[in-house]
């Protein structure tokens, strides 16, 4: 026995409905399609969600959701956390040796009064400050 002299078992196909040939056949003239309506037409196709003219179940759910791709930095208060305004140069890896910041924090807000004044000790593009 080999690959080449396979063979499906009896009784387990069946071969293919051939449909519109005649009226012998049984399925001829309509070819199984019934009478009139959209479905017995050629070209016929139902959109996806489509409940036949009754409102689909997705415009009957709530909107719900909305994620923003603008990334909001992390805002640190410099009044609250005096380590940061001490440090001699400001980038992200002084900050997190300093502060306790997440690993997907990539931008940090410097605010609070003196803010204004560390902009000079910043070496990183993203790391702002207040503009108050």
């Amino acid at each position: 026995m080999g690959l080449h002299n396979l063979k499906p078992a009896e009784g387990s196909t069946h071969s293919k409905k051939r449909v519109g040939r005649g009226q012998g056949s049984g399925t001829g003239k309509t070819a199984g399609r019934g009478q009139k309506g959209q479905k017995s037409r050629s070209g016929y196709s139902r959109k996806r969600g489509f409940e036949g003219g009754q409102q689909p179940l997705y415009k009957r759910l709530p909107k719900i959701g909305f994620s923003s791709r603008v990334v909001k930095p992390y805002v640190i208060n410099i009044e609250k956390v005096t380590k940061v305004a001490e440090l001699e140069e400001i980038t992200l890896e002084s900050i997190r040796s300093v502060h306790k910041i997440s690993k997907s924090v990539k931008k940090i807000k410097l605010i609070g009064k003196g803010a204004k004044e560390l902009a000079s000790k910043i070496k990183d593009d993203a790391i702002t400050t207040s503009r108050k």
